[in-house]
């Protein structure tokens, strides 16, 4: 159920190589500022590699004899790379982190709070990616991508890690429906999230499409448009469910031709049509023709949306 993302970019696509691996890839959250001396609950900052924050977290639970609602996180951190993330769990267990071992997992650090983490606490992630195969010829589009991605932001699209690379339009429908129950609620949550992401990433898509149609290198405003609570420039577009405002007159006539109101059962948000990635900073290295990107973006953005934006084409498939 993949849907070819489109970007503001001129130019035509960019060849290079982009592969996420624990050399090339990596995440470290930031955000997260509970620290005390002493608290009810154990705060461990930790490294992994080649896993998900799922099985991470089912291997914790396992060997610290605690249930896995027992730790808590703040989001999830993608299995092929280097991550770093946060994790919660009760203060009195914490004396058996010492005998905690997993060759992809590494407890780096250790503090103590006065709450769990929660969904949602931190504030973004840092991302450090190795682009490779980059032509030097290139390297003025490179550039150009970045400028402007500095000035206008990017489309806020789901990334392909998001749906994965089987069709599963049919079962996310059904269960975001009702038709199809789910005993394992993480998995219902997961299909659901898929199935209202993929709307959204429709709806993103027309947006830009008509942007670029009317000559505008970024987003354009709608009349009727619902924009961020905190920051009123930028634009919001809906992942359908319970309790959401709509938007309305040209803005909602648009919207009401991706909006699913059957999705009634399940939380529906808006979420931001573009976001401006901060702290941009790139090194080329002429030696292998490759370029190492820092860069950082709030919680639920893809840093490979960002990279493909670079390249002006899609990745994943």
């Amino acid at each position: 159920m993949q849907i070819n993302r489109v970007y503001f970019n001129q130019n035509e696509p960019i060849n290079f190589s982009f592969v996420q691996n624990v050399d090339d890839f990596r995440v470290d959250e930031i955000g997260i500022s509970k620290y005390v001396s002493h608290g009810r609950f154990a705060i461990c900052k930790i490294k992994k590699t080649n896993i998900t924050t799922w099985d991470m977290i089912k291997e914790l639970s396992i060997q610290l004899n605690i249930s896995e609602q027992q730790i808590g996180y703040a989001g999830l951190k993608d299995k092929s790379a280097t991550t770093t993330q946060y994790v919660s769990i009760p203060a009195q267990i914490a004396q058996n982190i010492n005998v905690f071992k997993h060759k992809n997992i590494q407890i780096e650090d250790l503090q103590y709070s006065d709450s769990s983490i929660q969904k949602g606490d931190l504030d973004g992630n840092k991302f450090t990616i190795r682009l490779h195969n980059i032509n030097p010829e290139d390297l003025h589009k490179i550039y150009q991508n970045i400028s402007h991605i500095q000035k206008h932001g990017l489309p806020n699209y789901f990334g392909y890690q998001r749906f994965g690379f089987d069709d599963k339009f049919e079962k996310t429908q059904a269960v975001a429906y009702g038709e199809e129950i789910i005993k394992d609620k993480k998995l219902q949550h997961m299909l659901v999230s898929i199935y209202q992401s993929y709307i959204f990433n429709s709806w993103l898509v027309k947006r830009v499409e008509i942007s670029k149609e009317n000559g505008l290198k970024k987003l354009q405003e709608l009349d009727g448009d619902i924009y961020d609570y905190k920051n009123k420039d930028i634009i919001t577009g809906i992942m359908p469910g319970n309790k959401i405002p709509r938007a309305k007159k040209e803005a909602g006539k648009l919207e009401s031709e991706f909006d699913d109101e059957l999705v009634v059962d399940f939380k529906g948000y808006r979420r931001a049509a573009v976001i401006k990635p901060q702290d941009i900073k790139n090194k080329f290295d002429a030696k292998d023709n490759s370029m190492l990107l820092e860069f950082t973006l709030p919680k639920s953005s893809y840093a490979t949306v960002f990279v493909e934006c670079l390249a002006n084409k899609n990745f994943g498939y």
